[in-house]
């Protein structure tokens, strides 16, 4: 596989198999076969849907290069290696580096707070030691600040690599923002699968996606149809899934899509570690009649 410099199309952020409380690494394998017949254009290992908080070290590295092996090059894997500590962010993005990632998702840094200089200091600390492309990762519910429009063109202009930006704040004007201000330079990837037509509208390329762990070719199938300027069927094909959109996050996620991915056998178990915990009776109703509603 040429390897690429843009990401565009969908990307699946892989969950993480668990089996009694260990990772699982043999469903992970099956799930990325899986993802790949399904059509995906790229997987994203070890991000907030794959419970990077709770995994250690060890184990964050180790499903990186599981995944990496799985694929054999087929499919471009960008690598999380985010954190709120710019030290741990640089060691796990130089070994995922070594370990044959495509490209690493950079998060905001968490809890602590910086400011928009302290943004810039952190993740430039990060791209000076990998070539790779570098997706920064906005999004300000979990984190608590946003990385700003002036923050981006500083890491693009000095950085030719930070060149993707996956925007998770809910704003169509944000994404138009970022595009209007950096044009082309910048690729735009949705964060959220409710928003990824309505951010495509505005010229995002594409979607880092939850609900492609359970619907690869589906989602595949709207990022394309959009990329290619087909807005109708891309609104009928949304308009099908978005309940599905909607439901898949009546809980924290991974919660549950890892039930829906469990229930339909992609995955041996819904478990998930702590402080998450597995879904609520009213909320597995819902999603239960949202499945069956689906699939009709």
């Amino acid at each position: 596989m040429k390897r690429p410099r843009h990401f565009t199309g969908s990307y699946t952020a892989l969950v993480t198999p668990f089996r009694r409380g260990a990772v699982a690494y043999g469903e992970l394998r099956k799930l990325v076969e899986f993802q790949i017949k399904g059509g995906i254009d790229g997987l994203v290992p070890v991000g907030t849907t794959g419970e990077s908080p709770t995994v250690t070290h060890e184990e964050h590295l180790e499903i990186i290069r599981c995944t990496i092996e799985a694929v054999r090059g087929r499919v471009p894997v960008i690598a999380g290696t985010g954190s709120n500590s710019t030290h741990e962010a640089v060691d796990m993005t130089k070994a995922a580096d070594a370990a044959g990632a495509d490209g690493m998702l950079l998060v905001a840094p968490y809890y602590n707070r910086p400011t928009q200089e302290g943004l810039f200091q952190h993740f430039s600390r990060i791209a000076e030691v990998t070539a790779k492309p570098i997706v920064l990762y906005s999004i300000p519910g979990r984190c608590g600040v946003e990385i700003g429009v002036g923050v981006i063109e500083r890491l693009r202009a000095k950085y030719p690599h930070v060149a993707h930006v996956k925007e998770a704040g809910g704003s169509v004007d944000r994404v138009d923002q970022i595009i209007q201000a950096m044009g082309d330079a910048v690729t735009v990837l949705s964060g959220d699968d409710s928003l990824t037509l309505p951010f495509m509208s505005v010229g995002a390329k594409g979607v880092i996606s939850v609900v492609s762990n359970y619907l690869p070719r589906e989602v595949t199938k709207l990022a394309a149809l959009a990329l290619a300027g087909d807005f109708d069927r891309a609104r009928a094909l949304h308009r099908k899934l978005y309940p599905l959109f909607k439901t898949f996050f009546i809980e924290s996620n991974p919660v549950p899509i890892k039930l829906a991915m469990a229930r339909a056998g992609l995955i041996g178990s819904e478990e998930v570690r702590l402080p998450l915990t597995p879904l609520g009776d009213t909320s597995r109703k819902t999603l239960l009649a949202a499945l069956a509603a689906y699939h009709g």
